[in-house]
């Protein structure tokens, strides 16, 4: 509902004139109106109250418009300069930032390229791996900083969320979403909520709740420098932006999902488990991903001009997508070992979309968890000492544990490292043996030189290994080989073929 006339205001910053007669494009979100001029940008909060936003006076725009700048400066400074008055002045004309009383706030921002927003690039395929891997590095240092607030979130947060789907989904019409499917999906939804709740508020008391970003979908990512940078965050409500991190994370994994990007998602989430590894909140996950696709399926649908658009075709991919996960398959346990060079990392990365619960299967990397252990970053080198045996065991052990936690969460698993030891290889099949789970371990092997040759064309690579590395893992005895043996000499092609046809056998139970 709108609670004031702006219609002046909005002509003010809409006029040429105002800006030294610089055009003026504008563009409408239902509770901004947009000016861009040049290299700025005007944003002028409808002066509206909603169910779950109030900007009914002067004084909480101002409040909202100054949150807004101080909650997006945490991760884009380069893009939001501030906030400014349009003031009455004494002739009774407007002005930004005049003398007159105060008529109006606006938040003022650096114009950026919008063909750089990520889900443009994804509708383009041009988001590649690297940027996927750049903006799971960029949410994972956020969520790290990000302010810890125990007040919110837990059972009683997404309680209010399930039952705010369930009443915006019955003023749905028919022709829109199915009632039938909406009902089942709210019932599916409490189930998962009741068997999360536990876990929800031990990772609440846990601190894994934060002063998040609470809208952060790919049309809120864009490219600055060519780097990541995430914007336009929830500043209007606490309980919307004050979540857990993982029901942050969600948003994301299912966007990318939605826009066909099935693998970038799965790398997505697995680069930030990498770097902030969270296997136990793995069991609210589906619950996680199903209110993010449920609140965009009733949000489409609002917004759908007629029950055969375009808007109400995506309203009704988003309820299936909804249902969908929380209906996920059972967990399973993939281990891919072998030499360096062997091809076991990118086999690992190819074939973990394909398993298991969306986005596809933890991957769990020697390498990098080495050198999480170590402190130091993924590319960053570690010294002799760090491959000791006293490290490798941990490494191992590490590995065993979270492999335990992420299935126990219902989270199929592919486990990437040598297991150059008979002890090793027995131990994660053990793993899988425990937790009842089926499991198939896999061999990749291939001549001494080609594997030589993948090792010195390395590069970003977690992997420190070298060819001398490699000499002396020839060297070892590697014990019975009870592993699906996969000759990878050839090309990626045929390699990922070879896997793909070992791990449809029949798994070890």
């Amino acid at each position: 509902m709108e609670t004031e006339d702006q219609s002046a205001v909005i002509a003010f910053l809409g006029d040429p004139a105002t800006h030294g007669d610089t055009p003026v494009e504008r563009a409408e979100t239902h509770i901004s109106h947009l000016f861009l001029v040049g290299d700025t940008v005007y944003k002028l909060k409808k002066a509206v109250t909603l169910p779950y936003l109030d900007f009914g006076t002067v004084a909480l725009r101002q409040t909202y418009c100054e949150r807004e700048v101080g909650l997006n400066r945490r991760t884009a400074p380069e893009l939001y300069r501030g906030v400014s008055a349009v003031t009455r002045e004494a002739d009774g004309t407007l002005a930004l930032d005049g003398d007159g009383p105060v008529a109006d706030w606006v938040v003022v921002m650096n114009r950026f390229d919008t063909d750089t927003l990520f889900d443009r690039l994804a509708r383009r395929g041009e988001l590649d791996d690297d940027r996927a891997r750049a903006l799971a590095d960029t949410v994972a240092r956020f969520h790290d900083a990000a302010e810890v607030t125990d007040a919110y979130g837990g059972a009683h947060g997404l309680r209010w969320v399930v039952d705010s789907n369930a009443t915006v989904f019955g003023t749905i019409g028919a022709d829109y979403l199915d009632p039938a499917a909406t009902e089942r999906l709210t019932h599916a939804s409490e189930h998962a909520l009741a068997r999360a709740a536990d876990v929800l508020e031990d990772r609440r008391r846990e601190g894994r709740v934060r002063q998040a970003h609470g809208d952060l979908h790919l049309r809120n990512v864009c490219l600055v420098n060519d780097r990541p940078v995430l914007f336009d965050c929830i500043e209007f409500r606490d309980d919307l932006a004050r979540i857990d991190v993982l029901y942050d994370l969600a948003f994301l994994v299912m966007d990318f999902e939605a826009h066909d990007r099935r693998r970038q998602a799965n790398l997505v989430f697995n680069r930030y488990m990498a770097r902030t590894p969270d296997v136990d909140g793995l069991a609210a996950w589906p619950l996680f991903l199903s209110l993010r696709a449920a609140i965009r399926a009733h949000v489409m649908a609002s917004a759908a001009g007629g029950p055969d658009g375009d808007l109400a075709a995506e309203a009704r991919d988003y309820l299936a997508r909804a249902e969908g996960y929380l209906a996920p398959p059972a967990p399973r346990l993939v281990a891919v070992g072998g030499l360096s060079g062997s091809g076991k990392s990118r086999a690992a990365r190819e074939i973990a979309p394909e398993i298991g619960a969306a986005p596809g299967a933890l991957v769990l990397r020697t390498d990098q968890i080495r050198k999480r252990l170590w402190g130091v970053d993924f590319l960053d080198p570690l010294p002799e000492e760090a491959y000791s045996h006293a490290m490798t065991v941990r490494t191992y052990d590490a590995v065993f544990d979270l492999a335990r936690r992420a299935l126990r969460a219902g989270h199929s698993v592919v486990a990437d490292g040598v297991f150059g030891q008979p002890e090793e290889r027995a131990d994660i099949a053990e793993v899988a043996d425990t937790e009842g789970v089926p499991f198939h371990g896999l061999w990749l092997e291939a001549p001494a030189g080609v594997m030589a040759e993948r090792i010195r064309e390395r590069t970003q690579n977690a992997s420190d290994a070298t060819v001398e590395v490699l000499e002396k893992q020839r060297a070892l005895d590697l014990g019975e080989l009870t592993w699906s043996r996969v000759d990878t000499s050839g090309s990626r092609e045929q390699t990922l073929a070879a896997v793909r046809a070992h791990l449809k056998e029949e798994a070890t139970p």
